[in-house]
């Protein structure tokens, strides 16, 4: 299994709005792209931020091929809407993690 980890640090005022916009357009959407098998949404509680508000997407994938087929087909898309809507409020780190 592959996990798709992104790693977002919202602005402290915004994060209910980026929160809830994630949980019913963001992550729906690249679900649709059929290239995960399931997701979930964690908030950060240890160790606090100094700034805004910490979550961890994961995405699952059966396999490597399913994650690169979301970075070449579908990626860049969805990740431009993220940054038109919330754009200099939000930082992404990303990370792909295999179950071993």
């Amino acid at each position: 299994m592959i996990v798709y980890n992104v790693t977002v640090n919202v602005d402290e005022e915004i994060h209910e709005n980026w929160l809830d916009w994630m949980t019913t357009k963001h992550i729906p959407q690249v679900m649709e792209t059929g290239c995960f098998t399931g997701s979930e949404i964690f908030r950060l509680l240890s160790p606090e931020t100094e700034e805004g508000v910490t979550y961890s997407i994961q995405y699952y994938a059966n396999d490597l091929e399913e994650y690169e087929k979301y970075q070449i087909e579908h990626a860049a898309f969805l990740q431009s809407e993220t940054k038109e809507k919330f754009g200099g409020r939000y930082t992404a780190f990303r990370s792909v993690l295999e179950k071993v």
